[in-house]
């Protein structure tokens, strides 16, 4: 027998109109009597497909505030577009949040009250784990996580990719510089990175992998990598960088010391960012289309009646330009 909101209301000792509007995440409640009612319904095994999800109208764009930055937005603006091009086509309204683990999220999503939420990027567990407490369907957006549906570059190709091309290039010694690997993207590429390195059949060389400790402040994250990656007895003849921002940086870095990129070193981005083709010399990159990945995103939202998760992965491209190539 299917669990009913009288069997909540029962078990927590609470009207069937304080369940129903609590699962319909409708104001006139406090948060923990949300949480709470939301626990036992999960307990029970309630079905909340129950709640009949009509057509969505209104959808909130959430970013984490760490992507919110000036390095990032060249990156997560287009795919803020595509979405809004995409609700737009739909007729849904689309609402931009930036949140953090500290901000009440639950709050801000009362407030915008959408119908579906768009996840951008890294996101605590934690975090994600109060969103499924709202029961509005959720779809990540260069994000995976188990029991989420989500829609991502091919990260683990792109690194693959970047890193082969640097090989054929004729580069003996390979760094990467990363972002935290807490973040799939990252970790994906790091992975690809290396599986171009065994396949090559060169030793992988852990000083040769630097990860930056602050997402938030790249700049001087990636130059004090590069000075410790230049420092080594044996220093890189090239350079594989998890996004365009710290690629460009690292170009720059390299420039200031009189070093001749790519005759000296060779560097390769993440992203291709529109400042990419525009830098002296122009940076390779793996192109992402950015506007394809928010549209995406709101695609599966639209059509995600069931519980079933969908992880949809879209194609990237090695763009080779004069920061990694003499010819």
């Amino acid at each position: 027998m299917s669990v009913t909101i009288r069997d909540i209301a029962q078990a927590t000792g609470l009207s069937i109109g304080t369940v129903s509007r609590a699962l319909k995440n409708q104001g006139g409640l406090t948060e923990a009597t949300r949480v709470r009612i939301s626990k036992v319904a999960r307990e029970l095994g309630y079905d909340f497909a129950n709640l009949k999800q009509g057509r969505i109208r209104r959808i909130v764009f959430l970013l984490h505030r760490q992507h919110n930055t000036l390095s990032s937005s060249p990156f997560f603006s287009p795919v803020l577009h595509g979405a809004e091009e995409a609700c737009r086509r739909e007729g849904i309204a689309l609402s931009f949040v930036a949140i953090g683990p500290s901000e009440p999220v639950m709050e801000q999503i009362r407030l915008h009250q959408p119908d579906a939420i768009l996840c951008a990027g890294f996101f605590e567990p934690e975090l994600l784990q109060a969103l499924l407490h709202t029961s509005k369907p959720i779809v990540l957006v260069d994000m995976r996580l188990r029991g989420y549906t989500s829609v991502n570059p091919d990260n683990r190709l792109g690194g693959f990719l970047a890193t082969r091309h640097l090989i054929q290039s004729g580069r003996k010694r390979i760094a990467m510089i990363s972002g935290s690997l807490a973040h799939f993207s990252i970790q994906e590429r790091a992975r690809g990175f290396r599986q171009a390195l065994y396949e090559s059949k060169t030793l992988a060389d852990p000083s040769l992998e630097v990860s930056i400790p602050d997402p938030s402040d790249i700049e001087n994250g990636v130059r004090e990598a590069m000075r410790e990656l230049l420092s080594l007895s044996r220093p890189p003849d090239a350079v594989f960088c998890y996004n365009d921002s710290a690629a460009l940086t690292a170009l720059h870095y390299c420039l200031d010391l009189g070093m001749k990129v790519p005759h000296d070193i060779a560097i390769v981005g993440f992203d291709d960012i529109n400042a990419a083709a525009k830098s002296i010399p122009p940076l390779s990159s793996i192109r992402v289309n950015k506007e394809a990945l928010g549209a995406t995103g709101v695609d599966l939202l639209i059509r995600k009646q069931t519980d079933d998760i969908v992880e949809k992965t879209l194609a990237v491209e090695l763009i080779v330009r004069e920061s990694s190539c003499d010819d």
